[in-house]
């Protein structure tokens, strides 16, 4: 019953964040509405005007979206966060499902857990249905590719992980190069062209001669053939600007925009501090609020009030002072928790869901479950991994 309701509201998020970006990149018709500030574009790092103009194929900007969920309540959810850059952490959901399915068989047999172990599948069947105008009507099927900056980057793991489970193709920047007019790969037959890139660079290393022009990460005239239909990029570029915090606090007036509904999932209050009302009672309550940066992910760069000393309190109020538009803030809230085993024996830890959600012509694929990320500090509220979180499976139930 609780799944039925988050996939509604996630559906709903995901079909408006596409529509958004859509408009963003065309007409713009909410903010010649009113209902998002020009500034909101105008001032943000994340908005490309190399995209400007331009539909991807499909009409499909996230290919891949994680919504972060936080319980509030016996029946309440809430959206923390919109992941429509590059969500990670798939693999660890389903490496979790599949120790817990080897260490406790017999639970699976008397439980109806439904099943994370297809997600590969339906990723790479998600992927293939996006494929560029140029291939449609191929006999073949669609050459699929997972970029990676390579061994050294924390998420690595992942990469290799989803390009073996899927069949495709791992690659680095290196790896590729543009020929007559596609993207194409180098192998021992010599180079070979990619229908669609699942990339996981970041929208600056993605092509120097677009953007940064000394990235060795990205391809050399990837953008051009973008542009031209003879490549898709999952996700397409300059999806980040629907996952900056400041645009988040504007989803509820997005959804209604979009759909014509009232949001089903509610968002976290958020307080935008480039307003100077806001920031003011943002600077009179601080001890008491979550303050983020606006483009900031892993837990970086946050200040929790409550947890927080004075001397930390006080250099957080000169960041907020000196540039306000860099952050959020929102209330503490009180998340649920599950047990973890410690030294002690079990003890409460707060999380928060990550469901993984797959987009293509085709419509939008929701997989029951996702990444539940834990916080195994005591009393914190930081549930990400590179801050010092754990993970744990999550079961969905069939009726």
């Amino acid at each position: 019953r609780e799944w039925r309701k988050l996939t509604r509201g996630i559906e709903q998020r995901v079909r408006a964040l596409n529509a958004f970006l859509q408009d963003l990149y065309h007409r713009q018709e909410i903010v010649r509405s009113g209902r998002l500030p020009v500034s909101a574009l105008r001032d943000n790092d994340a908005f490309l005007s190399q995209m400007v103009g331009f539909t991807p194929p499909g009409g499909v900007y996230t290919h891949i979206v994680g919504i972060d969920l936080v319980r509030t309540g016996p029946d309440e959810f809430m959206v923390l966060e919109d992941n429509a850059r590059t969500p990670s952490g798939v693999s660890y959901m389903l490496e979790n499902r599949e120790t817990m399915m080897s260490m406790f068989p017999e639970l699976f047999t008397q439980i109806p857990v439904r099943p994370v172990s297809d997600y590969p599948r339906r990723l790479a069947r998600s992927l293939r249905a996006c494929a560029p105008p140029a291939y449609q009507g191929g006999s073949k099927r669609p050459v699929v590719a997972v970029l990676t900056p390579g061994i050294y980057n924390s998420a690595y793991f992942e990469h290799a992980f989803l390009a073996d489970q899927m069949g495709a193709e791992l690659v680095e920047g290196s790896d590729l190069r543009v020929v007559d007019g596609r993207v194409a790969m180098r192998t021992t037959c010599g180079y070979k062209a990619i229908d669609v890139i699942y990339r996981r660079v970041d929208d600056n290393y993605l092509d120097p001669l677009s953007f940064h022009k000394d990235s060795v990460l990205g391809i050399a005239g990837i953008m051009d053939v973008y542009r031209s239909g003879g490549i898709t990029i999952a996700n397409a570029p300059g999806t980040g600007i629907a996952d900056d915090k400041a645009i988040y606090s504007y989803m509820p007036e997005i959804v209604e925009f979009y759909t014509g509904e009232k949001p089903i999932l509610s968002n976290v209050p958020t307080w935008r501090c480039s307003e100077p009302d806001a920031l003011a009672y943002v600077l009179d309550n601080l001890a008491d609020l979550v303050v983020k940066e606006v483009h900031g992910s892993g837990g970086y760069g946050m200040l929790i009030g409550p947890t927080s000393s004075k001397k930390e309190l006080a250099a957080f109020e000169a960041k907020l002072r000196a540039k306000p538009d860099n952050y959020i803030a929102q209330p503490t809230l009180s998340l649920s928790t599950v047990p973890i085993f410690t030294n002690a024996g079990l003890a409460p830890r707060h999380v928060d869901l990550r469901p993984f959600v797959l987009v293509s012509p085709d419509g939008i694929d929701i997989t029951p479950g996702g990444l539940t990320r834990v916080a195994l500090k005591k009393g914190s509220l930081v549930v990400n991994s590179s801050q010092g979180g754990g993970t744990k499976d999550t079961w969905v139930l069939d009726e």
